[in-house]
């Protein structure tokens, strides 16, 4: 990822830009009320949009065909949700293929289905899960960024799979020799990616808590508040239990002396 211009059969080129279309449409919509909502949210949508495409430009040589590099997904779609991650995502491969001859207009469905797509979404989902289960923030957030780097490069493998399946083994073997070189230089980069974007994070809890607060990452005031009580009130009725159990025991030794 990206896959190079003119690398995929045009039948598989035209069916990963089908397969695309429906979620850029809707991620155009997402965004489009984000930006009228909340017009002070610009500013960390440009940022997002930036991250994704400095990094995804810093491009390592791998499979025939593709490259890896770091994918900037995971960021945008934590603050945003993977619909806007969609739209900006989009158009960082659409600005890359024109401007920097990074992967191609041919190919631009397959590379927005597994960047763009894929990638958010499964990112999304771990840092989801993970905060579900009271995970710390920058713990979730290091592997939402981890899976939606990972994640992409899985696809991509499937991808080129699909197109080009080996003579001997068919779809399965490609797909382990396309996934065994990119694992080689995609683990690392998805690990480094992981730390950055948790650097990222603690700048932006720093200088934009109160656009983090309203975009739900950070615990609104309120629903802390609300946690703290529920905490405490546990605590008080554990002790409270402690203390009747005590009492019972102690009168029932009284009670046998």
């Amino acid at each position: 990822m990206h896959i190079a211009e003119g690398f995929l059969p045009p039948a598989h080129a035209i069916a990963w830009g089908v397969a695309s279309a429906p979620f850029v449409v809707h991620g155009v919509r997402s965004l489009t009320r984000e930006v009228k909502e909340h017009p002070e949210s610009t500013l960390l949508l440009g940022a997002s949009g930036a991250f994704t495409f400095v990094l995804s430009a810093l491009k390592i040589p791998s499979v025939t065909g593709s490259c890896s590099h770091p994918t900037g997904t995971g960021l945008g779609a934590i603050l945003f949700r993977p619909p806007i991650m969609t739209v900006l995502g989009t158009i960082t491969l659409l600005f890359q293929a024109l401007l920097l001859a990074h992967g191609g207009l041919t190919t631009l469905g397959a590379n927005v289905f597994s960047m763009a797509i894929v990638g958010p979404w499964a990112g999304y989902a771990v840092y989801r899960l993970l905060k579900r289960y009271d995970v710390p923030l920058m713990v979730a957030v290091f592997f939402g960024a981890f899976v939606a780097d990972l994640s992409t490069y899985c696809v991509t493998s499937v991808q080129l799979a699909m197109a080009f399946p080996d003579p001997s083994s068919g779809f399965i073997g490609a797909l382990g020799k396309f996934g065994g070189i990119f694992a080689v230089t995609q683990i690392p980069l998805a690990v480094s990616e992981g730390l950055l974007t948790v650097i990222v994070m603690r700048l932006l809890v720093q200088s934009s808590k109160g656009e983090l607060t309203r975009l739900g990452v950070l615990l609104q005031g309120k629903r802390s508040a609300t946690k703290a009580t529920e905490t405490a009130t546990t605590e008080k009725t554990a002790t409270t239990e402690e203390t009747a159990a005590t009492e019972k025991t102690t009168t029932e030794t009284g009670a046998s002396a």
